[in-house]
């Protein structure tokens, strides 16, 4: 991407609309010059420790108005954002924060002890977001924005891991601005919209939101964590959009026990795989707009969105991509390219992920059908090959998501003499709804093939989920292995 100078995003909301509200947690309200200006002391507080442009900053904290501060501190200081997963273990963090050789770690009191085991591991210099204000004089400097380089890495953000080791995708603020554009061609932008974050902020999906609100100058109302009934209260309360996974939606629907969604929300962009039939089904009959979607943190959160009006006439698919990105099946993978892709993973040269040409390689399996719907199949290191014939295990799992007494669902394959590998699944039920595996694998025969017909199926309170919602299927799999 060639060099493009833009006017900082934050600044030009100040300036253009001071006094409107801009964000909203809890009891807080900050309009944009608020906003701006807490930003410009933070960007100083963080100068005064040492941050310098491209110094990479680590954020190990919960969602909340200080994460929002950094997020725009770092950028007003040309600084490199790191966030880093709050649900990993001490020696989980290790990785990212060696391999992206951070410079400061801030971190709240909930995540200290974590902060502190790993900056003594790996020489990292650790502070509590509240000393940031301590620092002596810092509090009454205000650093000013300056024009961006949209080429310029805005942040590292580690992918989940599902497969193996986590990578770091260098995301630009390029990559962020048409990430943004592509949402807005699709949902429009209203004056009155109202977006909320709910996503942990470590993940693309969240940390887009952000991007968003600051450069639609639309309000973000922040959540520190999931809690059904108070994201229902949200929506009743003039939330125009929301982003969440199947498993948020679902308890979403059982905690409102039936009673309909409010004709303000415009959009529920549903990631984190396609959702079963019966659920969008009762969505739309209790009057909610879900859009599916694909994305990945390589491509800034969603490059493909199924609209609304087309969740029951084609379910499964996620959608069609969004401007400006393309999307082609090469041998089975899903290939993806444009000005929201990544230009690549940190410490990995281009040529590891990317085609000739310049397509990234997803390693999702998908199919676009005649009318150029996007179907996402599975990763490809998740395929079972059972005697010769392959199983995705999304397929599996959407049969066993069609009956009404279960909630979640993840298969993977297990080792088998005969047939070199067999599918397995783990089943959460919902509340008070009792089913055997007998009755299960009946259930499945009338809509699968017999090959892809679970071998073996248990039950467990909750299934291995990564901080953004996504199956841990090689948990899964090294649970069976250890069986």
């Amino acid at each position: 991407m060639s060099s493009i100078q833009a006017t900082d995003w934050l600044s030009h909301q100040a300036r253009a609309t001071p006094h409107r509200t801009a964000l909203v947690a809890g009891d807080l309200r900050w309009s944009w010059g608020e906003l701006d200006r807490r930003t410009g002391e933070t960007a100083a507080q963080l100068a005064a420790v040492g941050v310098l442009p491209g110094a990479r900053v680590g954020l190990l904290l919960a969602n909340g108005p200080e994460f929002v501060l950094l997020v725009h501190a770092l950028i007003r200081l040309r600084a490199v954002l790191v966030p880093l997963n709050t649900r990993l273990g001490a020696s989980e963090l290790h990785w990212p924060v060696e391999d992206s050789g951070l410079r400061l770690l801030v971190h709240d009191e909930a995540n200290a002890a974590r902060a502190v085991e790993v900056g003594d591991a790996t020489a990292v210099t650790t502070v509590p977001v509240g000393a940031l204000d301590a620092q002596e004089g810092a509090e009454r400097a205000i650093i000013a924005s300056a024009p961006m380089d949209l080429s310029a890495t805005q942040g590292i953000v580690y992918t989940s891991g599902t497969t193996g080791r986590p990578k770091g995708a260098i995301l630009t603020y390029g990559n962020h601005f048409w990430s943004t554009t592509g949402s807005a061609i699709n949902l429009g932008v209203h004056r009155n919209d109202t977006w909320l974050a709910v996503l942990p902020f470590y993940h693309v999906g969240g940390l887009a939101i952000l991007m968003r609100s600051a450069i639609y100058g639309t309000l973000v109302v922040v959540q520190a964590r999931f809690d059904p009934a108070a994201v229902n209260a949200a929506i009743d309360s003039g939330v125009t959009l929301v982003s969440v996974v199947g498993a948020m939606l679902r308890r979403m629907l059982d905690e409102r026990g039936g009673r309909p969604f409010p004709p303000s929300l415009r959009a529920v962009l549903l990631g984190g795989g396609p959702a079963p039939l019966p659920l969008l089904e009762e969505c739309k009959g209790l009057g909610m707009p879900v859009l599916q979607t694909y994305g990945m943190t390589e491509t800034a959160s969603q490059a493909v969105t199924l609209a609304a009006e087309d969740a029951l006439r084609k379910p499964g698919s996620a959608g069609k991509p969004l401007l400006p990105t393309e999307l082609r099946i090469e041998a089975g993978e899903i290939q993806v390219r444009g000005l929201n892709v990544s230009p690549g993973y940190h410490n990995h040269p281009p040529e590891t992920s990317r085609t000739p040409d310049g397509w990234l390689r997803t390693g999702d399996l998908g199919r676009i059908d005649d009318d150029g719907y996007l179907y996402v199949l599975d990763r490809r290191d998740d395929l079972i090959v059972s005697g010769g014939e392959n199983v995705n295990p999304a397929e599996v799992e959407a049969a066993l998501l069609a009956h009404p007494s279960v909630l979640e669902a993840g298969v993977t394959g297990r080792p088998d003499a005969q047939w070199s590998a067999v599918p397995v699944a783990s089943v959460v039920l919902r509340s008070d709804h009792r089913v055997t595996a007998d009755e299960l694998r009946v259930f499945c025969r009338q809509r699968l093939a017999r090959y892809k017909i679970p071998a073996e199926i248990d039950f467990l309170p909750e299934l291995p989920r990564t901080g953004s919602g996504k199956l841990l299927r090689r948990v899964l799999r090294d649970r069976w292995a250890a069986r």
